[in-house]
């Protein structure tokens, strides 16, 4: 039996086969982890999440950002951006079921020393805490009440995570930490518009992994959503975004002893 964790695929279900075909996955005895963003952008996003449902339990899914989007938009919460690529998914008979599903999916998965999740860990919460908060936001979104979440779920602020901050702003900061952040201060005040490579992060802020002394640096964190990063390999962060859909690779890495397998990107894509 391998665990492997493979990085954000948006829609590129070509690849992903690709990648199970070379690391011989076998559904009855493997497992895959998903680090977020199945959807959008990349060609046959209907697909890739037909392919990971009936993959059952022998897959374990956090969501990421575009995940997020397509639900609001599905829920017409928020409108289909000029480079998206989610009507097949709306307009699909099945739609119903993949995004009943998709909603139940988590923020944050711990099992021993690993922590999979999409983009990352403010520096104050320990692992016990962020597997509480993601809880939060998991029962909203698989609630009656889900619309309304997503009605309130986007927008940058408030920046900095507050113990008392109640209701969508408390709901907005941890969605966002889990999904879309990639930088932070030590205080963890999150800039959520940088998505640039590591020379180019502004003064007074850190990569979210990189802050001194954050309090779950002791977990070996999985993520993705950081293509400009790529892949990173450290004794406590595995980031698996390799920029598949925008021309890059898509990455699997076996947990067991850590080795890496990738597939090309079959298109070259620009990212806008």
């Amino acid at each position: 039996m391998a665990t492997y964790a493979i990085g954000d695929i948006q829609g590129c279900c070509a690849e992903l086969k690709k990648l199970l075909s070379q690391i011989h996955f076998n559904p009855a005895a493997d497992r895959l982890w998903f680090v977020g963003d199945l959807v959008n952008r990349g060609p046959n996003s209907l697909d890739v999440l037909r392919l990971v449902k009936a993959l059952g339990d022998a897959a374990i899914i956090v969501l990421g950002n575009h995940d997020l989007h397509l639900l609001a938009v599905a829920a017409g919460t928020a409108k289909i951006h000029r480079n998206d690529t989610l009507q097949e998914i709306l307009s699909a008979p099945d739609r119903d079921d993949l995004l009943t599903w998709l909603r139940a999916q988590r923020l944050i998965y711990r099992e021993n020393k690993f922590v999979l999740l999409h983009a990352g860990l403010l520096p104050s919460w320990t692992v016990a805490q962020a597997q509480q908060l993601a809880s939060e936001v998991e029962t909203e979104l698989y609630g009656q009440g889900y619309v309304s979440f997503l009605q309130h779920m986007y927008g940058n602020k408030p920046r900095i995570w507050r113990d008392d901050l109640p209701g969508f702003d408390r709901l907005r900061v941890i969605t966002n930490a889990f999904t879309r952040m990639r930088i932070c201060t030590a205080a963890g005040e999150m800039d959520l518009k940088f998505k640039a490579e590591l020379q180019n992060i502004p003064a007074g802020y850190y990569p979210w992994f990189d802050v001194p002394g954050r309090a779950n640096a002791d977990a070996i964190i999985i993520c993705g959503h950081w293509s400009a990063l790529g892949l990173k390999i450290t004794p406590n962060v595995i980031a698996l975004d390799t920029g598949c859909v925008w021309g890059g690779a898509l990455t699997a890495i076996r947990l067991e002893d850590r080795k890496v397998f990738q597939v090309p990107c079959t298109s070259s894509r620009t990212e806008p």
